[in-house]
């Protein structure tokens, strides 16, 4: 009977390494890719207001191949592609846009050009070198896996000065409004916490705001016919700068009480509030 006992448990321990080992095989795993290889159609670009409409430039690359042990990924690739001043991809002025299973992508002269001026914020009528490169993922379990970059490739422009992202008031005047301001919600004709026009784009006020409470911009004191917001929500917005709109909701101010700049900046439509 102690035998027949062993004979079994032996046969069991099989069993479960047969399977074990079946289970294994049966398994899916990422097996990695090859890296894009990146390419552009010019060298020099030149952006002129007057042909807007027309191609700047194409960026193409190659598919990274992505491997399972079933083979070649059947999946989406995701890529981002990166723009910045340097070709280590890492400075404040990094622009990044995303495309879906396509290995190509064209810009029109107002597209990229309103991508260096109101999104790199570089400077108009400057010459400047521009480094691109895609960066490539597959998305599965949930999360980005087996980020691939690939080589970077660089071109030469000079922006020109894009429509502003948000029409500037016609005015050429702002003024603050809101229970954030010492002012409160009183929208006399006479109301004195008038920004300064800094530029036809850009303005700024330095002032007292009262913690956690609320403004509005407005182009004409006394008047509620026109105003100046953030681009969602009443209150919803990032407290230390977000996206401005016109017609747009109440913007709370930062938490604390104290001496803060505003700056209103119609040409990449944000406003940001900085301590003093």
């Amino acid at each position: 009977m102690k035998n027949l006992f062993k004979i079994f448990s032996l046969l069991a321990v099989i069993i479960l390494a047969v399977v074990g080992c079946e289970k294994d095989e049966n398994r899916i795993f990422f097996d990695g890719g090859t890296a894009p290889v990146f390419s552009a159609s010019k060298t020099a670009v030149v952006l002129t207001s007057a042909t807007e409409p027309d191609l700047a430039i194409q960026f193409n690359w190659t598919n990274p191949n992505y491997r399972f042990t079933t083979g070649i990924s059947s999946q989406d690739v995701q890529y981002a592609l990166e723009f910045d001043v340097n070709n280590n991809f890492n400075s404040d002025k990094k622009f990044v846009t995303t495309v879906s299973k396509d290995l190509s992508r064209s810009f029109t002269v107002a597209q990229l050009n309103t991508i260096l001026g109101n999104s790199m914020l570089l400077p108009f009528g400057q010459n400047v070198t521009i480094f691109v490169r895609v960066v490539s993922s597959l998305r599965f379990e949930g999360s980005a896996n087996g980020l691939l970059a690939s080589n970077a490739v660089s071109f030469t422009t000079s922006p020109f000065a894009p429509p502003p992202t948000v029409i500037p008031p016609t005015t050429d005047r702002l003024v603050l409004v809101g229970n954030g301001s010492p002012g409160g919600w009183a929208n006399s004709a006479g109301n004195t916490q008038v920004f300064t026009r800094v530029s036809s784009t850009v303005y700024e006020l330095t002032i007292t705001l009262i913690g956690g409470n609320t403004v509005l911009f407005l182009p004409l004191a006394g008047s509620w016919d026109d105003k100046y917001g953030f681009d969602g929500a009443n209150n919803e917005n990032n407290v230390n700068g977000d996206k401005l709109s016109r017609g747009g909701g109440d913007i709370k101010v930062p938490a604390t009480t104290g001496t803060y700049k505003i700056t209103v900046n119609f040409q990449t439509g944000r406003f940001t509030f900085t301590p003093q």
